[in-house]
């Protein structure tokens, strides 16, 4: 296929949790044509409540926020992505997904976030941005939470004893949620 042929934009309809789902991505975005195999494990495996506060952390075009909020559109949903393109994607998406709950912020982390706690952060966490990162990542998500709040991650397999040591350590729990060959997810509540 010739390069000007191809599209610039990549849509694509789907159904998560129940719920018919359109989004719309591009190239250089996680995962432009279809749910990966670890995102679409973490949505099925999350433990939503009515009225929960959430946060799709390194949202993308924004599969996992758009989810819960579109299932319990009693919760308040926030999606923070580092990536402008991923950001201007999960507005796009929130809107022709129709949905009121949510809320897209530009952000690296949790650095630009409104001085809010959540009931549930979620994120598919990315192999490659280096351990540090992840820690950080996971340090500042317990700051985040309400107590009793929960943090669900999906990661690589090989990430897991690694998440495992890390959770235990921020958060003095861990609980495996869902192993598949490829993809892990795990969670931790703040106590």
């Amino acid at each position: 296929m010739a390069v000007d042929s191809l599209p610039r934009e990549v849509n694509f309809w789907t159904e998560l949790r129940g719920a018919s789902l359109t989004f719309s991505a591009t190239w250089g975005l996680f995962s432009p044509k279809a749910i990966d195999a670890g995102t679409h494990l973490l949505i099925e495996h999350l433990n939503i409540q009515d009225g929960d506060v959430c946060l799709d952390l390194g949202c993308g075009y924004g599969a996992i926020g758009i989810t819960l909020a579109k299932c319990t559109q009693t919760a308040t949903v926030y999606m923070v992505d580092k990536d402008f393109v991923a950001v201007d994607y999960a507005c796009k998406n929130v809107k022709q997904n129709q949905l009121q709950n949510c809320h897209v912020l530009l952000s690296n982390g949790f650095s630009h976030l409104p001085d809010i706690q959540f009931d549930l952060i979620a994120s598919n966490l990315p192999a490659n941005v280096g351990k540090e990162l992840l820690q950080i990542f996971l340090a500042d998500a317990k700051q985040y939470l309400k107590p009793n709040g929960r943090l669900y991650v999906v990661t690589i397999s090989g990430l897991r004893a690694f998440i495992k040591r890390n959770f235990l350590n921020i958060f003095g729990n861990y609980q495996k949620v869902k192993q598949r060959h490829t993809h892990t997810v795990a969670m931790a509540t703040r106590v």
